[in-house]
């Protein structure tokens, strides 16, 4: 799951992103209102996490443009006020959750997990391409009665595929969405895991093309 962090102080946003890592997110932050803006417009994620006291713009502002605009991002307020009316303010601002600083690690994180469950209530989890399918929320991936144990970098990257399908994914959206915009991973070893995904799914009659300059489409047997 990818998290979007909209936080200015550097150290309190380095603190909470390695945290958040730890817990096996992937995680983007940003020091700006038109930062996270810009991504949001571009990428796809699964919960902001907002500060109020931002440079530029208030978070409030900021969560209210964003429903202004259609976003429907799940959104945790974070931050340092603590009353009642503060509280309701940012609810009513458009965002789903609010939380005080300092905080507990692990009311944070159930409070993400409990918004990751609101927001694929009503999606279904079933995905399928072809002959394959994969659960998104259990992550299992399977062909019938037979089951693939797939690394999990192998899976990530043909989740990206299956959810994109019949679309091309760009190399460096997939790298992203592996890694993380701070993270090391390389446009080679995503390269390196579609190689190995080749031979896995051709017997079931799928092809991952290689669209040169671009990136990968997953494509369905040929009928």
């Amino acid at each position: 799951m990818r998290l979007l962090v909209l936080e200015d102080d550097v150290q309190v946003a380095r603190g909470l992103t390695e945290e958040l890592v730890r817990a096996g997110y992937v995680v983007n932050s940003f020091g700006t209102p038109s930062e996270a803006d810009q991504a949001i417009q571009r990428e796809s994620f699964d919960v902001a996490i907002v500060d109020l006291g931002l440079p530029q713009e208030d978070g409030l502002s900021f969560i209210r443009r964003m429903r202004d605009q259609g976003v429907s991002l799940p959104i945790l307020i974070l931050t340092a006020r603590d009353t009642l009316d503060d509280c309701v303010t940012g609810l009513d601002a458009g965002a789903d959750d609010y939380l005080t600083k300092p905080f507990r690690l692990a009311e944070l994180l159930a409070r993400l997990r409990a918004a990751l469950r609101r927001r694929h209530a009503d999606i279904t989890s079933l995905l399928t391409v072809g002959p394959l399918q994969i659960d998104l929320r259990t992550h299992e991936v399977f062909s019938g009665d037979d089951t693939f144990d797939l690394p999990l970098r192998e899976r990530e990257v043909l989740e990206s595929l299956m959810v994109a399908s019949p679309a091309v994914v760009k190399k460096d959206d997939l790298v992203q969405s592996l890694a993380g915009w701070q993270a090391d991973l390389s446009a080679n070893a995503i390269e390196v895991y579609i190689s190995r995904l080749r031979p896995k799914i051709t017997p079931l009659g799928l092809t991952i093309r290689n669209v040169r300059g671009i990136g990968y489409r997953l494509e369905e047997p040929k009928t």
